[in-house]
């Protein structure tokens, strides 16, 4: 058939009823998404591995379920790619780590076992900065990645790659990790929509180190989640990936969004941009500000007022870093000279580890913080604020201007960090763009386990304020 470039960019839901009514195969549309990739990669290089003969195998497997001979699963014969610091059978896999270059695992992720269990076909890896850790996308195997909107502004970390990928119509959905900020920053900068779920409802193994692979503590703040341009699909894939496994004991059962059920006038919302620090540069908090209007509008209660998070950022940092990077440094085990310099001078430069009673005192605010912050959220269970201090940044940038003033970039990233600090679910979906067209995007934050409130909030605020734009790729 000939391929719509609409099609690209068509919502997950309606290229599996085109799969199901068989007015696509899955090997003609895996097909005509690799083509896409192989045209367009070198412009934004946002996929660091293509998977084109299994992918050709396992969507012919998907074409004789879809023909009616067998069951056919929720995602079947859909092309997804996969961030590449989470693991994938038979697939490269690198955590954009020299010292993993030919990592090639034995066994999927429990989340990508999850997607592949439910029919979808992996058809890329995709790239992320070195070690998952900072808000570009450049590692010393793959180089960086341009945001399709401007090839000279990053597409955000750590999910940059996966942000950029939807963006550019190379997949129908994907799946990254947040840690601080990892998934949503990238949706922000991209114009893409991400869900980073409560910590514990989905198991974070099979996650390359450091993060939701990791033991508690250090994996209470971070997560595996979905991307994809649309909530719809987002709640389509969290509902597929949720639930315990038995290599993650501390992912717990949770219950199946379903976000149309949800009384939205019956939601008490608390809109903020601002906490007296690092300031949000005027067009982000204007988006936010259009955001809260278009809720009211819609009949959401929706009042100004700052949540209890001005200490999240410290505390979060001090519990992320109370080992002093020792298990870092011990996975590089003396190769840090293959690492960026970036790396090197920020989250393996030499610092004191807590000892025991310091890391405990760290963990009794971080609860005395989550337990303010609940208590806030007893009265208000939606928080709607910015995702990040500043739109895409120019590649290379440690520094950067707000209104005029300029920051450290790592201090740009409270209002994302602090959703981590707490375990709480959040999304960014889009609302508007600033002076230069790059996109801006809005955050939802619910209560722990309220995936379905959160994703309610984003599907009714991607449908008031527009959601996806296609960004102008060449042709």
């Amino acid at each position: 058939m000939g391929f719509s470039d609409e099609l690209f960019f068509a919502p997950a839901s309606q290229l599996l009823q085109m799969l199901r009514a068989r007015q696509v195969s899955s090997a003609e549309l895996v097909s005509a998404f690799i083509e896409r990739i192989e045209s367009l990669n070198h412009h934004v290089k946002s996929v660091v591995t293509l998977c084109e003969e299994r992918a050709a195998e396992e969507s012919d497997v998907a074409d004789h379920r879809l023909s009616g001979r067998e069951d056919v699963r929720p995602l079947e014969g859909l092309p997804i790619t996969i961030k590449d610091s989470i693991e994938t059978k038979g697939i490269r896999s690198t955590d954009g780590m020299k010292i993993l270059e030919h990592h090639i695992p034995a066994e999927d992720a429990p989340t990508v076992a999850r997607l592949r269990a439910a029919g979808a076909i992996i058809i890329a890896k995709t790239n992320i900065p070195e070690m998952a850790m900072d808000y570009d996308c450049d590692n010393p195997l793959f180089g960086s990645t341009n945001n399709p909107w401007h090839i000279g502004r990053v597409p955000g970390g750590s999910s940059g790659g996966e942000a950029a990928s939807l963006a550019s119509g190379f997949c129908a959905l994907g799946l990254g990790s947040d840690y601080g900020g990892s998934i949503r920053i990238p949706a922000h900068f991209c114009g893409v929509v991400g869900l980073k779920p409560t910590w514990g409802t989905i198991p974070g193994t099979g996650h390359l180190p450091p993060g939701p692979a990791a033991p508690p503590p250090i994996a209470h703040m971070a997560t595996i989640g979905p991307m994809a341009r649309y909530v719809d699909d987002l709640t389509l894939e969290y509902n597929i990936l949720r639930g315990p496994h038995s290599s993650t004991p501390y992912t717990v059962p949770s219950l199946e969004a379903h976000p149309e059920n949800v009384k939205l006038k019956d939601l008490a919302c608390a809109v903020f941009t601002d906490i007296g620090s690092v300031p949000v540069a005027a067009e982000i908090r204007a988006a936010t500000e259009r955001a809260a209007k278009a809720l009211s509008k819609i009949g959401v209660p929706v009042e100004a007022k700052v949540p209890p998070i001005k200490e999240a950022s410290r505390l979060w940092m001090e519990y992320a870093m109370a080992d002093g990077g020792q298990l870092l440094k011990e996975m590089l085990a003396g190769r840090e000279n293959l690492s960026r310099e970036r790396l090197r001078n920020s989250f393996l430069a030499s610092q004191p580890s807590k000892s025991a009673a310091e890391f405990f005192r760290i963990s009794i605010e971080r609860d005395v913080f989550r337990i303010q912050l609940q208590q806030f959220m007893e009265r208000y269970p939606i928080i709607i604020g910015p995702p990040f201090c500043i739109t895409a940044f120019e590649h290379g940038a440690m520094d950067v201007d707000i209104d005029g003033k300029s920051f450290n970039l790592f201090a740009a990233n409270w209002p994302s960090i602090w959703v981590n600090c707490a375990g709480l679910p959040a999304a960014v979906v889009p609302a508007g763009s600033d002076r230069n067209g790059l996109p801006i995007g809005v955050q939802i934050v619910g209560r722990a386990f309220e995936e379905e409130t959160v994703l309610a909030v984003a599907r009714a605020l991607e449908q008031e304020l527009g959601g996806f734009k296609k960004p102008p790729l060449p042709h």
